[in-house]
């Protein structure tokens, strides 16, 4: 596997995790409104995203020319 297909891939996983934190974090709040630092659960994995993100956006991609 190359470096880019990790970081694809690692960038796919993370976003999974981020939905199921937003959904975390929108149950919990909606249950009991006095935890507050839950709404900040899905700042870690957004991070994250906004990291590989950037990281695709500038990393050229590498075709395969053919004829």
């Amino acid at each position: 596997m190359s470096g880019n297909r990790k970081i694809r891939q690692f960038h796919r996983v993370v976003s999974m995790i981020f939905m199921a934190t937003v959904v975390f974090t929108a149950v919990a709040l909606t249950v009991n409104s006095s935890i507050v630092w839950v709404s900040y659960v899905p700042l870690l994995p957004l991070f994250v995203l906004m990291g590989t993100g950037i990281f695709m956006w500038f990393r050229p991609r590498r075709r395969a020319r053919t004829a």
